[in-house]
């Protein structure tokens, strides 16, 4: 329910928009004249819970900004709302995108698209990874969702401004986190195949040859925390080149660095036109997750992005990868492994296996 205080009806006329958070869960509109620190901050999060939505003099909210502000009135903590959002968020988009693959494992036709046909995926394994996966989610991914908010909000970070980033924007961004997500995967994926660090930290990645899509994220809980930061590596690199000036902000007393995570103390640096928005990392995590997702799905279709992008990984490049154990690292593109030579033993077993099918359909013929 939205109150307003403000004597006209359209409270979102004259000066800046604040959004109080009360006990009663109501949100509140109300004229505020900002400080000078104000202006320039991204969002007042204090340990009391108050969120303040900053919205330039004359711009009305759209819909989904709205919804935005009203998801995070209340009395929960910003900071932890915004980290199970996150995960609910991730959980949904990672199981919706792998559902659809294990219903086509059940479809005789898709077959012909399998890239290991012969391999078939027991109840017992499935469950085996769901149940891991499940695990290493709650008490590996969510908390480096909770530490994500605090440390890119001070860099600039935009979390409860108004009006969202706009589309091309977006689609910039999330293209530099894409190569940035890639160069960092190549070479820590690389890493963890050299000796010690596979035995101890990445074979369990590879217990199976024939991938699966929720295998995606069936890793020791080093490789999630090692290769989880390549998702956030592009927004920390982009928030650095596009933050402004030094802002302070309260000094942390008894509460620490859980005083700083929830909020309530520290400065941050200014947020520019070109800043981050939260918004915009809700689509890179679900960009991400689909394609993590389709590299391990275990199938090549004729419409599969790889056939009219060849820079493109895809699932015929990782499969490549699980089944040989080596080469073929890079995650979303393939140049680094074209620079590296290390994608030389993908191109004769693609060779190998075309001239086979050639010879196959030459038989079929005579």
């Amino acid at each position: 329910m939205i109150q307003s205080n403000h004597k006209s009806r359209n409270f979102k006329r004259g000066g800046l928009i604040c959004v109080k958070i009360k006990p009663t869960s109501k949100l509140s509109f109300t004229r505020h004249r900002p400080s000078d620190n104000e202006k320039m901050l991204n969002l007042t999060t204090l340990s009391t819970n108050t969120v303040r939505p900053i919205i330039p003099d004359g711009y009305s909210p759209n819909a989904l900004e709205q919804l935005w502000f009203t998801i995070f009135s209340g009395d929960m903590n910003p900071t932890i709302k915004l980290a199970l959002i996150l995960f609910a968020w991730h959980e949904f988009v990672f199981y919706s995108r792998f559902f659809p693959y294990l219903i086509l494992d059940q479809i005789p036709y898709f077959r012909q698209y399998k890239i290991q046909a012969d391999k078939q995926v027991s109840n017992e394994t499935l469950l085996k990874v769901t149940r891991h996966v499940s695990i290493s989610q709650i008490t590996t991914q969510l908390p480096m969702m909770i530490l994500f908010k605090p440390i890119v909000e001070t860099l600039g970070m935009r979390f409860l401004e108004a009006p969202f980033p706009s589309v091309p924007l977006i689609v910039l961004q999330n293209v530099f986190f894409m190569l940035a997500e890639d160069t960092y995967h190549y070479w820590g994926h690389r890493a963890l195949h050299w000796g010690w660090l596979y035995k101890n930290i990445h074979k369990q990645h590879h217990e199976y040859q024939a991938t699966f899509g929720i295998a995606a994220e069936y890793a020791s809980v080093a490789e999630v925390l090692i290769l989880g930061i390549g998702f956030f590596i592009g927004p920390v690199i982009w928030s650095l080149f596009s933050m402004g000036a030094w802002v302070a902000g309260d000094a942390c007393d008894a509460g620490g660095v859980l005083q700083w995570v929830l909020g309530g103390c520290g400065g941050h640096y200014a947020s520019s036109q070109y800043s981050l928005h939260v918004f915009t990392v809700f689509m890179w995590l679900a960009l991400r997750l689909v394609l993590t997702v389709d590299n391990h799905c275990g199938y090549d279709f004729p419409w599969s992005i790889r056939h009219f992008f060849p820079v493109w990984a895809g699932a015929d490049w990782h499969d490549y990868h699980h089944l040989a154990f080596i080469g073929n690292y890079g995650s979303t593109f393939r140049y680094w492994d074209w620079i590296c030579g290390t994608d030389v033993g993908y191109i004769k077993h693609t060779a190998k296996k075309t001239e086979m099918q050639q010879k196959g359909a030459a038989k079929k013929t005579n």
